[in-house]
C-alpha cells in the first residue's frame, strides 16, 4: 500500500506540473497585438493572431475556425478605438469564457482626419483614429494593458510577466529615442510625405512627419478621381518630396501620383499589419525601424 500511495502521489504531481505547464491559450485581433502578448507572456502563453501578417484587419471577415478558436481562449486582446469592426460579433458568437481586454484602454485619442472616410469602423463624425499604436509611447501603455491582463487570469505568473514586461518597455524606450534621433537629421522642412493609407496620424503628432493620405483610416475604399486630382494639385503646390506605399493598398495608385508630380517613390511603411518572420517587419520593434529608416531615406538630404 505504501508504494502505491507513493506512486500515485508521485503521478498526481507529475499532473499537476503538466497541467502548469499548459500554455495559456491567448487570441489577438492582429499580428502587432499577438507581438505585444508574445513578448510579455513568454512560454506561459500560447498566442494566435486572428489577421495574421499581411493580413488587413479592416475588412477581415472571421471564420468559423475563428469562432472556436476564441471560445478555446482564456484572453481575448483587442485593439478597441472602433478598430475590429467585425470582433464583437465573433466573440459573442463563440461563446466562451474569455476576458476580453482593450490594449488601447488608456491612450488619449486621436479625431480621425476630415477626410477619413467610408473606413468600415464604427464611424460618426466624432470616430477617432484607431491606430494608436504609431506611437511608440502608445504602444507602452498597450503592453501594461496586456501584462495586466495576464497577471488577472494567471496570478502564478505575475512574476515572470513583470519581469517581461519591464525588460521590453526598456526596449520601447530605446526604440523611442531611436526615433526622435532620426527624425531629427530630417530637414524641418522636408518632414511631409504623401502615404497611400492614413494609419500613421498619431506617429505624426508625436515625430513631427506630416502624412498627407490619397485614402482615409481605411483600405476598403478608394478615392474618387476628383480627390486623387486634387492631390496630385496639392503636392505639386507643397512640393512633397516622397510618395510611401503601405503594405496593405494598391501601389498603383501611389505611383501614378508620383509619376504625375515628380515625388520620390520612398518605399513601403508597415502600419496595421507585421510581415512574415523572413520579412522586414516580423516584429513591432522591427516594424518602426524599418518605416524610420525609410523615411529618413527618402526625405533627408
Amino acid at each position: 500500500m505504501g508504494l502505491r500511495l507513493v506512486l500515485a502521489t508521485l503521478l498526481a504531481a507529475t499532473m499537476t506540473i503538466a497541467a502548469r505547464a499548459e500554455p495559456i491559450p491567448v487570441v489577438a485581433s492582429f499580428s502587432i497585438l499577438a507581438d505585444f502578448a508574445r513578448n510579455v507572456g513568454g512560454d506561459r502563453v500560447a498566442v494566435t493572431a486572428l489577421v495574421g501578417p499581411g493580413g488587413d484587419s479592416h475588412v477581415y471577415t472571421p471564420t468559423p475556425a475563428d469562432a472556436r478558436t476564441v471560445a478555446a481562449a482564456r484572453l481575448v486582446v483587442v485593439n478597441g478605438l472602433g478598430f475590429e469592426g467585425w470582433l464583437p460579433r465573433l466573440v459573442k458568437a463563440a461563446g466562451g469564457k474569455a476576458i476580453v481586454i482593450e490594449a488601447a484602454k488608456g491612450v488619449a485619442p486621436r479625431k480621425a482626419a476630415d477626410d477619413d472616410h467610408d473606413h468600415g469602423h464604427d464611424h460618426s463624425h466624432d470616430a477617432v483614429d484607431p491606430h494608436a499604436w504609431q506611437a511608440v509611447a502608445n504602444a507602452k501603455i498597450y503592453v501594461t494593458n496586456i501584462r495586466d491582463a495576464l497577471i488577472a487570469i494567471d496570478a502564478a505568473g505575475t512574476d515572470a510577466y513583470r519581469a517581461r514586461a519591464t525588460a521590453y518597455l526598456a526596449q520601447l524606450d530605446a526604440l523611442e529615442a531611436e526615433v526622435r534621433k532620426a527624425v531629427a537629421t530630417i530637414p524641418a522642412a522636408r518632414r511631409k510625405v504623401i502615404s497611400s493609407h492614413a494609419a500613421f496620424g498619431y506617429f505624426a503628432d508625436r515625430y513631427g512627419i506630416a502624412f498627407i493620405a490619397p485614402q482615409g483610416v481605411s483600405t476598403e475604399a478608394e478615392p474618387s478621381a476628383r480627390a486623387v486630382a486634387a492631390l496630385i494639385r496639392q503636392i505639386k503646390r507643397q512640393q512633397l518630396p516622397a510618395v510611401f506605399l503601405e503594405n496593405m493598398t494598391d501601389p498603383r495608385l501611389a505611383r501614378r501620383i508620383a509619376a504625375e508630380t515628380g515625388a520620390k517613390i520612398g518605399g513601403t511603411l508597415y502600419a496595421d499589419s507585421l510581415t512574415a518572420e523572413n520579412g522586414p517587419a516580423p516584429t513591432y520593434i522591427a516594424m518602426v525601424r524599418h518605416n524610420i529608416k525609410a523615411l529618413t531615406d527618402a526625405l533627408s538630404d
